[in-house]
């Protein structure tokens, strides 16, 4: 179907809209779905506020998940015998030694039994790396395309076979091997998104080592904290890349980590350096003979094989760091055996996963969706996974389609941030292109609004592709909630239901489950595969985070609705709520009102302190390209908030935004808007990971306006 008439836009009914008949089968606790109506994907536009979207009849027939009364047969059986439903997933990949039959799980999240703790598969001994690589080439599959590799600019790529895959994983294991890195010595690594990220991740994995990924946009202040905490045995990274048109010198970054590092008490014997040369010569790059080692010299030195070091389920895979309120980052790490089964079992499941498929995520190998879903999970499945260096709208807003295009890439995975910043640029940097590979398309990040929601669906995938809307976090290691595109209809914006095993409640302030239409804590009641074991050297910091807030539970941080349907709705994290005159307000809510005006791009929303509300709502608004700020829009855009949510929810003060403060990996700083929200601008902090700084200068600057 084409494009919507601008009544339609505006949330006029489609001409040819088959309505359907209502569901009558549900997961356990979703209320009745009734009296809403439904539309075909790709038959007709999503564009009504509560209608659900069904996939269409064809994608259902050979979807893994075909109905909603099968999922609820697979949900049902996962939550009333986990040890079954998981064991026999888990069978599925390669064990040295088999687990404990009776042990399959053994948890306790209640702080106020004991120490809290969570184990899978206890006894059994595998090895991540050689399920996702070596399996897949003793199974036949040695010659299929493992990595796609799409350089900064237009024109540079690579692609890497299972086979070729394995012997440089193997290569680079060696040289670790030689120069005394083992089982469960910690390894840095700061690079870009070349294929020697994964590979490095991959050569860790095989012999034992323990990664730590730093994405290679953190400061050398924020590398050394790492460095310092995990202690590694070496540090991997390159001598400089470009994002977009601007070379960045990363060894630089690193040197002067590894001086910080030095002052602070650790000393790093080696820096294993690739050598970028599309970016940067050898001969321009700063050196210190004794520890600095260039990859190439090194490493394609050694043999194309290695024995694979096999540990038990419960050995650590990984850290990786994530912010934390004190200021100092947790080392969040997860285990091997339990992450392998959920990571490989959720994007099998979430993106209805085919041997055919090209599967495309847009996340850096840097956060956890670029270790679970461009790294492990897609590479257990056997997938051919596009590894993309540059910046999604360099050098114009069309470089996703034309990726999409030349790579027939038929999964693509995204940030709602993206799918914003895209929207602004207009429709015609979409359509130009054929996008007719897409079958699935995926949302990460953070809570998706309606308005992107629609855009996203209607335009890139032409009304035909369902949208995988995951909520899930670093500490889960995989989805935890998330439509399964074959059977149950999507709520734009909605995160839908559970994924098998994840028993997700509501909670009120007191910890007291909430059933039914509701409003308050997400928690989670029961462990799971994918979940994180400790924070890396203080499992009191862990306890205290997330397990003794509600006793009893993994308590998410996150805000939570469930509607009449049993629908899900992330309204962000809960330091993100404001209490406005008693009225709670998640920050996303009144974000989502914002977007849904028409001559509103994007928009963030932050709590001021209110002499008479305790808090005001404080919002940034970015235009769409061309609309002039005027007081008008001003008054518009507090109606329409006004109109969604109510007189309670109305902003405060409009603060136009050329641009908002976002790391390179898209993710909005709201810390830094709060301090100029509250004019504390001599507290703005490190800036040095926003993918452009000049954008906190230009805020200030406008704060009067």
């Amino acid at each position: 179907m084409g494009a919507a008439t601008a009544g339609q836009q505006a949330g006029g009914t489609p001409d040819k809209l088959r309505h359907v008949e209502s569901m009558s089968e549900r997961p356990s606790g979703a209320g009745s779905i009734s009296g809403i109506s439904a539309v075909v994907l790709g038959e007709s536009l999503a564009d009504e506020e509560h209608e659900l979207v069904f996939p269409s009849a064809e994608f259902s027939a050979t979807a893994l998940v075909s109905s909603p009364q099968q999922y609820k047969e697979m949900y049902e059986r996962s939550i009333k015998d986990p040890a079954g439903f998981w064991s026999e997933i888990a069978d599925a990949f390669y064990w040295k030694e088999k687990w404990n039959p009776s042990e399959v799980c053994s948890e306790n999240l209640d702080v106020s039994k004991g120490p809290v703790h969570i184990s899978w598969f206890k006894g059994g001994k595998t090895n991540i790396c050689y399920n996702a690589v070596d399996r897949n080439v003793e199974a036949g599959n040695g010659d299929k395309i493992a990595l796609y590799w799409e350089g900064n600019e237009p024109g540079q790529d690579g692609k890497l076979t299972y086979s070729e895959l394995v012997e440089k994983v193997c290569q680079l294991a060696n040289y670790l091997k030689s120069v005394g890195v083992g089982k469960g010595d910690a390894v840095i690594i700061y690079l870009p998104m070349l294929l020697e990220l994964p590979i490095a991740m991959l050569a860790c994995a095989r012999i034992g080592a323990v990664h730590s990924v730093v994405f290679a946009g953190f400061s050398a202040d924020s590398l050394a904290q790492r460095i310092v905490d995990c202690k590694p045995k070496l540090v991997l990274t390159c001598n400089a890349v470009k994002r977009g048109p601007k070379p960045i010198l990363l060894k630089d970054i690193v040197d002067a980590a590894l001086v910080e590092s030095e002052k602070n008490g650790f000393s790093v014997g080696i820096c294993l350096t690739y050598e970028n040369q599309s970016v940067m010569k050898r001969q321009d790059t700063k050196w210190q003979a004794g520890r600095d080692v260039w990859w190439q010299d090194v490493v394609t030195n050694f043999p194309t094989k290695c024995d694979v070091e096999w540990v038990d389920a419960e050995d650590p895979l990984f850290l990786l760091y994530t912010s934390g309120s004190t200021g100092k980052p947790k080392g969040v790490m997860h285990t091997s055996g339990g992450y392998m089964v959920y990571t490989a079992t959720t994007f099998k499941y979430a993106f209805d996963y085919k041997p055919t498929d090209i599967y495309w995520c847009t996340a850096d190998c840097g956060w956890i969706t670029g270790h679970s879903y461009v790294t492990y999970g897609p590479l257990l499945n056997g997938a051919a996974v596009l590894v993309f260096e540059g910046t999604p709208n360099y050098p114009n807003a069309g470089r996703c389609w034309d990726i999409v295009d030349k790579y027939k890439v038929s999964i693509f995975y995204t940030a709602p941030t993206l799918v914003r910043s895209l929207m602004r640029d207009g429709d015609e940097y979409v359509t130009r292109y054929s996008r007719k590979s897409l079958r699935v398309l995926g949302s990460v990040g953070e809570p998706i609004n309606p308005s992107a929601w629609r855009w996203f669906y209607n335009v890139v995938g032409d009304s035909k592709c369902p949208i995988s809307d995951t909520w899930w976090q670093t500490e889960t290691g995989g989805f935890m909630m998330t439509p399964l595109p074959g059977a149950w209809p999507q709520k734009p914006g909605s995160a839908t239901f559970p994924f098998f095993g994840v028993q997700p409640v509501i909670v009120d302030e007191k910890g007291q489950e909430i059933e039914g239409e509701c409003s308050g804590y997400l928690c989670i009641k029961k462990s799971w595969p994918g979940a994180f074991r400790t924070l890396y050297g203080d499992h009191d910091r862990y306890e205290t985070t997330y397990f003794k807030p509600f006793a009893g539970y993994y308590f998410t941080g996150d805000g939570c609705s469930r509607d009449k349907d049993g629908y899900h709705w992330l309204t962000g994290r809960v330091d993100d709520v404001i209490n406005v005159s008693g009225h709670r307000i998640g920050t996303a809510e009144v974000e989502s009102a914002l977007v849904s005006h028409p001559q509103c791009a994007e928009a963030a929303v932050v709590g001021v302190e209110h002499e008479v509300k305790g808090q005001g709502i404080y919002a940034f608004v970015t235009l769409v390209d061309g609309i002039p700020y005027s007081e008008e829009l001003r008054k518009s855009l507090i109606a329409k908030v006004r109109t969604q949510i109510g007189a309670f929810a109305a902003p405060d003060r409009i603060h136009w935004a050329p641009g908002l403060p976002k790391t390179r990996s898209g993710k909005i700083m709201r810390r830094i808007l709060r301090k100029i929200a509250a004019k504390q601008l001599d507290e703005l902090g490190d800036i040095s990971t926003l993918a452009d700084p000049g954008v906190v200068d230009q805020l200030i600057a406008l704060k009067d306006c």
